[in-house]
């Protein structure tokens, strides 16, 4: 697709999203959207519906025919993707985490699917709405719920949370060689009054954190504890190696997993679980034929991963970090 192309879908997706409450770009539409191989008449699931913009592209494709649930537990996303999607017949809108999708689709009586595409990044809506509290550049309550309805908020966290707990999810989350530092400044500041915003969470990284390495810093210095917070909040990592077995395990054969990461721990977790998935072997190296007798489940698509072109990059700097994996289902 040309820069100009490109350019002017971006741009349509811009105008087409202006008047709605929930304001989300999609990432690597058309290459996501590509992968899933979408056939007239199959069944699809989008795990991570937003603003359904990846669904409208999936819905285009099927013409009428087959099946779309779309599932986000932010109820944002699913009351402005309803309001955009639900005129088509063939699709359904469903209140949940992708997590359970196993669950979520057996109570639609749907036991096998043709594709499904996750897209693991926060959406420009809830970073861009200040109230959510997950963005660092404006001072708002802390939050980061993706579903409000959940009890466990950044708040609980940074102020009845270890404080070495703490640490290990600035550390195990987003790699903050500043962790320890981190949590104890968090901790000095909640004993003399709770943090309530995001602005007393920066303060609080900025405090432990010297001036001289922020400066030298390419981003925010806040942005990695936002991130291990946001990770926390929503249970992100841990479930994510079995959610994604359990995707592949509901494709029909031909069916195609298509997954959008942002950042390098998620990344890593959809690409070893591929890998598994297409290589289960586990006989010992030197041993000339199988016998543990597992088969692969999928062949990997994409080789190393697909990443945004400078063109869609230029009109969508969050892209910039996007990676996006595939498999299919043997």
């Amino acid at each position: 697709m040309s820069f100009e192309s490109k350019t002017a879908q971006v741009e349509s997706q811009m105008r087409a999203q202006a008047g709605e409450a929930f304001r989300h770009l999609s990432v690597m539409l058309e290459e996501t959207v590509d992968m899933l191989g979408v056939r007239p008449g199959g069944v699809y699931v989008d795990g991570t519906l937003g603003g359904g913009g990846h669904s409208a592209e999936i819905l285009r494709r099927l013409g009428g025919t087959g099946r779309l649930y779309g599932i986000d537990r932010d109820s944002d996303a699913l009351a402005a993707a309803t309001a955009r999607l639900g005129g088509a017949g063939n699709f359904t809108a469903i209140k949940g985490n992708f997590h359970d999708v196993k669950a979520l689709l057996a109570a639609q009586g749907v036991e096998r699917i043709d594709g499904m595409m996750i897209d693991l990044g926060v959406s420009s809506h809830q970073l861009d709405t200040a109230e959510r509290g997950f963005s660092y550049h404006a001072d708002a309550p802390l939050d980061m719920r993706m579903d409000r309805e959940q009890a466990l908020s950044a708040r609980e966290i940074v102020n009845e949370w270890p404080a070495q707990e703490i640490a290990r999810i600035l550390r195990d989350y987003a790699e903050e060689k500043w962790a320890v530092r981190i949590a104890q400044i968090i901790a000095e500041h909640r004993a003399q009054k709770p943090l309530e915003t995001t602005a007393d969470l920066v303060a609080c990284v900025d405090a432990a954190i010297p001036r001289k390495v922020r400066m030298q810093d390419s981003g925010h210095s806040a942005r990695r504890t936002f991130q291990a917070l946001r990770i926390a909040v929503n249970d992100e990592l841990e479930p994510l190696a079995r959610a994604l077995e359990d995707m592949a395990g509901l494709l029909n054969p031909g069916g195609r997993l298509a997954v959008i990461t942002f950042h390098s721990l998620e990344d890593r977790i959809v690409k070893q679980t591929f890998r598994r998935l297409a290589n289960p072997c586990t006989c010992p190296p030197k041993i000339p034929v199988c016998i543990c007798g597992k088969k692969p489940v999928v062949k990997v698509l994409g080789g190393g991963g697909i990443k945004p072109g400078a063109e869609e990059i230029a009109v969508n700097a969050r892209s910039r970090s996007a990676m996006l994996r595939g498999c299919e289902k043997l």
